[in-house]
């Protein structure tokens, strides 16, 4: 399914159909997030939130299956005035990128057993940034698949022993999401 997924994202990030402004969630939860030391932005895209992360001082390492993406996060990264590390890799078959990592984003990507690497790999006083669609996604959209939606109240489980820091569960444009800052 590797080469399916890597062709569909490819495909896709070749467009002009790709979100380049931050998430607001992210911009709002940003005084949670250190300002020295390594980020991760897992399945990352096109770099629109690690671009923040750089602004901020951190190391920032783009994860994602797309070779696409990765190249439109490293141009957008420079004309932003950072440099993002950038790493191909499939994260459905392949590990995380080893930590330890001061900061971790996971924006709109849904696999479960990666939660477990990710609190492994969060430095002490790390921080999880993660905001999900959830089922009650489907009472609006068709999108994302069943499989990449959260059960109500799900988050705060997949996370291990991190400490939940916020959490919330809305609406914000016309999505509902899981949204969650967690402490190592």
């Amino acid at each position: 399914m590797g080469d399916y997924e890597r062709d569909k994202w490819n495909a896709r990030y070749a467009t002009d159909d790709v979100l380049t402004e931050p998430s607001p969630f992210l911009l709002d939860m940003l005084h949670f997030v250190p300002r020295r030391g390594r980020a991760l932005d897992v399945a990352g895209g096109a770099g629109r939130n690690a671009i923040v992360l750089a602004r901020r001082g951190l190391e920032t390492t783009v994860a994602d299956i797309s070779s696409v993406a990765l190249e439109r996060a490293r141009t957008d990264g420079r004309i932003a005035g950072v440099e993002l590390a950038t790493v191909e890799v499939d994260l459905a078959h392949e590990s995380l990128p080893e930590g330890p990592w001061n900061a971790v984003l996971v924006f709109h990507y849904l696999n479960r057993l990666l939660f477990s690497a990710i609190a492994r790999e969060l430095a002490p006083g790390g921080v999880l940034v993660a905001c999900i669609a959830t089922t009650r996604n489907r009472e609006r959209n068709e999108r994302p698949p069943p499989s990449h939606l959260l059960d109500e109240g799900e988050l705060p489980r997949l996370i291990g022993d991190l400490g939940v820091v916020h959490y919330e569960e809305t609406w914000r444009d016309d999505r509902h999401e899981a949204r969650l800052v967690a402490r190592r």
